[in-house]
């Protein structure tokens, strides 16, 4: 399967679960992607916007998927209400765009590129997201050289 067409109640996480807008998927939609639960998608929520996602566990054994407070306010819908979506796979695995720092930084060092893939989809994508908010290209890629050869680096937590 490479698309998904339905439409879904927009629902809300409690806020012990961090509160997160949602949709919900249905684990037999869900199975009948080649990468099951580890797809990546491209969503486009009511003809308005498209994003990229991933699916989570909701703990009945369907998934769903996250709905920014932001992208909420955009498509202009309510809690409760029925929107139309559809998830496409996103040609993508990583299902973020790789900065063209770290793109360049790859092809000149086969070594750290070979540690890079070594990583998991979730190591790179947190890497690749740390980097973006980086906006000196210098900084970017001592920390991207940082990360890569020591991925269990613990991020700065926020005070």
């Amino acid at each position: 399967m490479k698309n998904f067409k339905s439409e879904q109640i927009i629902g809300q996480l409690e806020k012990r679960k961090g509160g997160y807008y949602f949709l919900k998927v249905n684990a037999e939609i869900v199975e009948k992607f080649e990468n099951k639960e580890k797809t990546r998608f491209i969503c486009k929520l009511d003809d308005k916007m498209s994003f990229q996602c991933g699916l989570n566990h909701l703990g009945d054994g369907n998934y769903f998927m996250i709905i920014s407070t932001k992208r909420f306010k955009l498509i202009g819908r309510q809690l409760g209400e029925t929107i139309p979506f559809e998830l496409i796979e996103d040609p993508n695995p990583l299902g973020i765009q790789l900065p063209e720092t770290i793109e360049i930084l790859l092809e000149q060092d086969n070594e750290l590129k070979n540690k890079f893939d070594q990583l998991t989809d979730g190591k790179k994508r947190t890497i690749i997201v740390l980097i973006s908010k980086i906006k000196d290209i210098d900084k970017q890629i001592s920390k991207t050289i940082e990360l890569i050869n020591n991925p269990t680096i613990p991020r700065n937590k926020r005070k």
